[in-house]
């Protein structure tokens, strides 16, 4: 019922230290996936999806946090599934990547690994939905532009392609989770957002981001601005006495 996306990168902060980012970005043809669908520390992005199976998105994070490489943490996961054959499983970790498309899938599925980022989807119009979301990845990842704009854009390369092939279906959804190894004052707003009942999942998920950057940055030069009139105000008074 889905198509989605994690993903692995190294940058250096402001400081010049190294970092990692983790990333996941996931849209279907049914109401609420972000409930259900991505998961995202600061160790890993991990995605379950078909016949969906909320604890092995949410145990397989937990693993990971615990210092499970991702593959051994899914794999385990599966293999104590009964329902391993409908389900759809993919993550990365900061070392790794690994995904799974059980043979009973809804057609068309499959799955992706490129270098630091897997995708994965099922019920989709064809492969060349994946094709496009890891091509569209691949080509903003050096860019400057934040990781959850460029999932967007990912999603929205997927989507133009063909996406879930069950039109029938009105009712769509999108969501995006970022976290990362920095430690910053303030997350982002726009790292952790979600379009929960739409009929235009991916262009209602870009405005939220947009909105949601808009509020952020304003947020940091009012915060600015309060601390330069802090900065600016006069020293006290002294009562006279000299003292």
């Amino acid at each position: 019922m889905t198509f989605s996306i994690c993903v692995r990168e190294e940058y250096t902060d402001e400081d010049d230290d190294e970092q990692t980012r983790f990333g996941v970005a996931v849209t279907t043809r049914l109401a609420a996936v972000g409930t259900l669908c991505p998961f995202v520390s600061e160790n890993g992005a991990v995605a379950t999806q078909s016949r969906v199976n909320v604890d092995l998105g949410r145990r397989g994070i937990e693993y990971v946090d615990d210092g499970l490489a991702v593959e051994d943490a899914l794999q385990s996961l599966l293999n104590a599934d009964d329902g391993e054959p409908e389900r759809q499983l993919h993550g990365v970790d900061a070392d790794g990547e690994f995904a799974f498309s059980g043979a009973e899938c809804g057609e068309w599925f499959g799955h992706e690994i490129g270098d630091d980022y897997t995708v994965a989807g099922n019920l989709l119009t064809g492969a060349d939905v994946l094709t496009d979301t890891a091509a569209a990845y691949e080509d903003g990842r050096d860019g400057d532009a934040p990781l959850a704009e460029r999932l967007i854009d990912a999603l929205e390369a997927g989507h133009a392609a063909g996406g879930d092939k069950r039109t029938e279906l009105q009712v769509q959804s999108a969501a995006l989770l970022v976290a990362t190894t920095e430690d910053r004052p303030a997350d982002p707003y726009y790292e952790d957002l979600r379009v929960d009942a739409t009929e235009t999942p991916i262009e209602d998920l870009r405005e939220t981001y947009e909105l949601a950057r808009e509020s952020y940055e304003q947020a940091l030069a009012r915060a600015a601005e309060t601390t330069d009139d802090v900065d600016e105000s006069p020293d006290e008074e002294t009562d006279g006495s000299g003292s």
